[in-house]
């Protein structure tokens, strides 16, 4: 990976307002370079051309790229609330390593005491993923799913090198699945985490702006 610059800019991309709305209320500052929370409406295509055409403004050229907010939990024992960090982001169109996960592991530890955080593929899907579904995603090793993630760093690497990472709050999981997203909206454990999260995103960006040797 390349050095990134000393102001260089950390983009943070979600789809929902709702999710939007814990990460905004959520900020305390950072402590890295310049932050932009993107919203960039739900499902893979939304996060494309929004990512795409927010990439193109000169003042986040070399941004590092973070994508967040609910998913899916695909494996049996997840809880909302849980934390997922992606090792990679995969979907039909590509699959995106992820940087620096092992720091972003153990600062959503310190930012969220008591949560639990998985590690391991997220896979993307264009619809809400239901019932046999999780099965048959799980059974391909993906961890979790969303709509955004993989769409969200194909994107961003596309459109130059740079850092990037996903890191989502499981909403609903196998024994605690959501009739509609709706239900969020009542200030559930998963809201409150992704309100806590974004600490862990500051120090994450500081580190990748501090030299390399």
């Amino acid at each position: 990976m390349s050095t990134q610059p000393a102001t260089a800019p950390l983009l943070i991309a979600c789809a929902l307002g709702i999710e939007h709305l814990a990460l905004r209320t959520g900020d305390r500052g950072g402590a890295g370079g310049p932050v932009t929370l993107l919203r960039t409406g739900m499902g893979p295509k939304a996060a494309e051309r929004s990512v795409t055409r927010r990439l193109a403004d000169p003042a986040l050229a070399g941004a590092a790229v973070l994508a967040t907010g609910f998913c899916a939990g695909l494996a049996p024992g997840m809880h909302p609330g849980d934390l997922v960090v992606a090792e990679e982001t995969r979907d039909p169109d590509g699959t995106v390593p992820c940087v620096e996960t092992d720091l972003l592991v153990k600062e959503l530890v310190r930012a969220v005491p008591g949560r639990t955080v998985h590690t391991g593929p997220l896979t993307g899907s264009d619809h809400v993923v239901r019932g046999h579904e999780r099965s048959d995603l799980l059974a391909t090793g993906a961890i979790a799913v969303d709509m955004e993630s993989a769409a969200t760093l194909l994107s961003a690497v596309r459109a130059g090198e740079r850092p990037v990472a996903a890191v989502r709050v499981v909403v609903d999981a196998p024994q605690h699945e959501l009739v509609r997203i709706g239900t969020v909206r009542g200030g559930i454990s998963a809201f409150r985490v992704l309100r806590s999260v974004l600490p862990a995103f500051h120090e994450w960006h500081r580190s990748l702006l501090l030299p390399r040797r």
